[in-house]
């Protein structure tokens, strides 16, 4: 079975029928360009916010070098998120994580795009993190719909206690988190697209639950991480 694809595909599909996964290195906007329009179930991304560069400059993400990854400046936003609405099929969700600063930057440019916002879902990393008062704990999940979709379960609540990863690849997401919006917002089969796949941490939810996965990043270093975790778990050795 195919496990890696050419940016493009040659009869324009996302994913092969039979394909898992793909994981391709490019630029996010410009291989969000190159997918079909309406071709993704359910979009979950983490971009390098440009308010880290602030973090770097006090001194609070020393982890953070630009050897790990490039910031996405936030006057990319709007084009980014017009590539997102056009890859997003109708009625379908979107979740964008970022940090306090960067939900007011992203909110209303979505919106501009066609997103409709409903509410930030909060990740509660249980652990205290950096900075120099009120020491961080916690992170938001923008939660977008385009059209109409149910969530699978409404009892979920909006803070989602999960405890934060350390010593592993930067600004890495916990599987169990991810596991939560992947179930609520899409079914078995269906397609999740992360344009800054970092760590494979989305992929990774998504395979668990019989979902399959689109996936990009800037590095060589994290596509490379990504497509050997994704293997695993599709061979049954990264659960």
């Amino acid at each position: 079975m195919t496990q890696q694809a050419s940016l493009f595909e040659p009869n324009g599909e996302l994913l092969a029928p039979e394909q898992r996964f793909r994981v391709d290195r490019g630029d996010a906007v410009e291989w969000l360009g190159s997918l079909p329009s309406g071709s993704a179930d359910l979009i979950i991304t983490d971009p390098a916010y440009e308010s880290l560069e602030k973090h770097r400059a006090v001194g609070t993400t020393t982890r953070l070098t630009a050897d790990w990854f490039p910031i996405f400046p936030n006057s990319r936003y709007p084009e980014f998120f017009a590539e997102l609405f056009r890859v997003l099929r109708k009625d379908a969700h979107c979740y964008v994580l970022c940090d306090q600063e960067t939900m007011f930057v992203v909110k209303p440019i979505a919106e501009a795009a066609g997103f409709r916002f409903w509410k930030p879902l909060i990740w509660d990393k249980v652990k205290m993190g950096m900075g120099y008062h009120y020491r961080a704990s916690y992170e938001c999940i923008l939660f977008f719909e385009k059209g109409k979709r149910n969530l699978a379960n409404k009892g979920i609540r909006d803070v989602l206690p999960c405890p934060r990863i350390r010593g592993a690849y930067p600004t890495e997401k916990p599987v169990e988190l991810l596991e939560v919006l992947v179930q609520q917002s899409s079914s078995e089969g269906e397609i999740v697209l992360d344009p800054f796949t970092g760590s494979g941490s989305t992929g990774h939810a998504a395979l668990r639950h019989g979902r399959r996965f689109a996936g990009c990043d800037i590095t060589e270093r994290a596509v490379a991480m990504t497509r050997d975790r994704l293997a695993a778990v599709t061979n049954g050795n990264g659960e």
